[in-house]
């Protein structure tokens, strides 16, 4: 077979692999929280029919003769920059600038140490869409828990272990383990840009009193691009990936950046970047498939050759 309907089927594969990506940042254009991927190519192997060899003072030098086979997928690579945030009202929030919230799909507590927070069975995400279930605590628009930093009897906050924020005890204390019957209700619940969330509570002489709930965590990783994407505006990590160490802080503290409270982060998908890269791709195909066309036509002329 030539070796140019090698480099042409190799070239189908990536452009085709290359417009999987760009349709699925434009089908996420509207998707809270999502970040943009792209695409490189990579050469794929050589056969080298002549050697590199160096000259002396009886012969020149030869440079190398290869044979390449077409490209290959380089890097899928994601753009993890802040997005524009989108005014939504309600309890809802999003991080100016990077980290992440953290969720669980179980409520128990977790200590505050990269070692236990990448081995754990937490998730990551960009999108503070906040509700309050049943058994009063704080969960995502998935049911996973909100975990955040649990309020101490000095109003401080318990930064060594991450808790599932939760709501208070009729008579506005805490406890891990509340029947849903001694739940306070209540009547308004927000979040401030410092993450503390905040409820407005009812007590047996009908008085209101605002108890505060806790603090939602951020956590920011040594480098987020080494994050996976684990579908559903989830981030997964792992002790064995590229991500680094993780640290989950309070909103504001440091370095870590505040909140925006109402607001979720749109997608960062550019709209007339990804058209323009899929009219190339597109371009790309078209090449490689007439390559082989014309692959076809010369073994279409060998096989004639006998009459």
């Amino acid at each position: 077979m030539l070796r140019a309907m090698d480099s042409a089927v190799a070239g189908l594969r990536a452009h085709q692999s290359k417009l999987d990506v760009i349709g699925n940042n434009i089908a996420n254009v509207n998707t809270f929280g999502y970040k943009a991927q792209s695409y490189s190519f990579k050469e794929a192997m050589y056969q080298t029919t002549t050697a590199s060899t160096g000259g002396n003072a009886n012969a020149a030098g030869n440079n190398a003769a290869q044979f390449g086979y077409g490209t290959m997928t380089g890097s899928i690579s994601t753009d993890m920059g802040a997005s524009t945030p989108s005014y939504t009202s309600g309890f809802n929030a999003t991080i100016n600038g990077q980290g992440f919230f953290i969720v669980s799909p179980g409520n128990s507590p977790v200590n505050n140490t990269s070692e236990e927070l990448k081995k754990s069975s937490c998730s990551y995400s960009r999108v503070g869409q906040f509700s309050i279930d049943n058994n009063g605590f704080i969960v995502d628009s998935n049911n996973n828990y909100i975990m955040g930093f649990q309020t101490q009897d000095d109003g401080s906050y318990d930064n060594t272990t991450l808790v599932p924020l939760r709501m208070t005890k009729k008579d506005g204390t805490s406890s891990a383990d509340v029947p849903e019957a001694d739940l306070a209700v209540s009547s308004s619940i927000q979040i401030n840009n410092l993450g503390i969330i905040t409820a407005t509570i009812t007590d047996s002489s009908d008085k209101e009193t605002t108890v505060t709930l806790g603090k939602v965590a951020v956590a920011n990783f040594q480098n987020q691009e080494g994050l996976t994407k684990g579908g559903g505006y989830y981030y997964e990590t792992n002790p064995n990936d590229n991500a680094g160490s993780c640290v989950a802080t309070e909103p504001g503290s440091g370095s870590t950046a505040k909140l925006m409270t109402g607001y979720l982060e749109a997608s960062n998908v550019d709209l007339a970047k990804e058209f323009s890269e899929m009219i190339t791709t597109q371009r790309g195909f078209q090449a490689n498939s007439k390559l082989i066309t014309v692959s076809d036509e010369i073994l279409n002329e060998l096989v004639n050759m006998k009459r």
